[in-house]
Parts: structure tokens; sequence; C-alpha cells
């Protein structure tokens, strides 16, 4: 148990801190379109690796950033029963979901994604737009990187609700929220 809970620490660390770190590209992301627009509408001035880098930041931030929301418990839910059920129904469910939907989709995510970013590599792609930014294929790293960060989360989520039924509720505290 003592490892899992490691495991689960050390996985909620990893994704608050990237998520944390993404929040200001996503900022940055903000001032440079900004800086864009009046540049371009204001004084007639256009960048092409300005554009480039803040629709850059933006995917790298949506991508690298969906498994600190995973961990904050702030992605989308649509359900009918979950939200009413109770921490041990809850956390059959999170293991259910793991393993069953979230995981084999990161995988098909990988395998279909994988042979995309190994050209973008070698090829050294960079942006397609004139005067852009070179280096898309870190861009396209990004989707790689979703499947390896929000997999780990998912595993961290799935170690919490396995903590839960266990007898450890203390580490679950997203499945124990709001139940009395």
């Amino acid at each position: 148990m003592a490892a899992l809970v490691l495991f689960v620490r050390a996985v909620d660390a990893l994704s608050n801190a990237v998520g944390r770190l993404l929040a200001w590209g996503l900022i940055a992301a903000v001032l440079v379109c900004f800086v864009n627009v009046v540049l371009r509408y204001g004084f007639g001035i256009a960048f092409s690796w300005m554009q480039d880098v803040y629709v850059w930041l933006n995917g790298a931030g949506f991508t690298l950033g969906a498994a600190f929301a995973l961990r904050a418990d702030a992605h989308v839910r649509v359900d009918l029963f979950y939200r009413a059920a109770d921490p041990r129904t809850k956390a059959k469910v999170e293991l259910l979901g793991t393993v069953v939907f979230l995981l084999p989709m990161l995988a098909v995510i990988w395998v279909y994604t994988w042979p995309a970013v190994r050209l973008s590599w070698m090829f050294g792609e960079g942006s397609q737009n004139i005067g852009g930014l070179p280096g898309l294929y870190l861009l396209k790293s990004c989707v790689l990187g979703f499947c390896v960060m929000l997999g780990l989360q998912g595993l961290a989520q799935a170690a919490k609700a396995a903590l839960l039924l266990g007898g450890r509720p203390e580490h679950a505290p997203h499945l124990t929220a709001g139940s009395s």
C-alpha cells in the first residue's frame, strides 16, 4: 500500500507542476495574441511566427494540461448516477472507466500518432506558414505527452480508487467529497 500511495503522490505532484507551468504558458499565449492583434490591426505589421507562438502554446496547454484537469476532477462528466453514488461505487466506476475506456483510448491515440510524430522529427518539420516557427515536431510530440501524462494520472486516479476500496479513503478525496 505504501508504494501505491507514493505513486499517487508522485503522479499528482507531476501533474500539478506541469499544470501550473502550462497555466503560465496559456497566459503568455493570450499576451502574444493580444500583441499580434494590436500590431496587425493597429500598425499593419504581421509576424507569422507570432501567430504560431500563441497557437502552439494553446495546443501544448490543452494536450499536456489534460492530466491536471483529470487530477482536479475538472473534466466534463455527463452522468445521471455517478454524482449521487456512494464512494465505493464511484471507486468501482473509476477503476472500470480507467481500464476499459481511458487506457485503451490512449493506446489507440499513441499508435496512430507515433508514425506522424516520428516522421516529423526525422524531417525536422517546421511551420507551414512562411516565416513561421521551426520545430513543429515539438508540438506534435505534445500528443504523445498527452498520452503519457493522462495515462499516468488515470492510473493514479485508479490507484486512489483502489486505496479507497482497500480501506484508505483519505487518499481518494475526489471520491469521498460531498458524501456523508
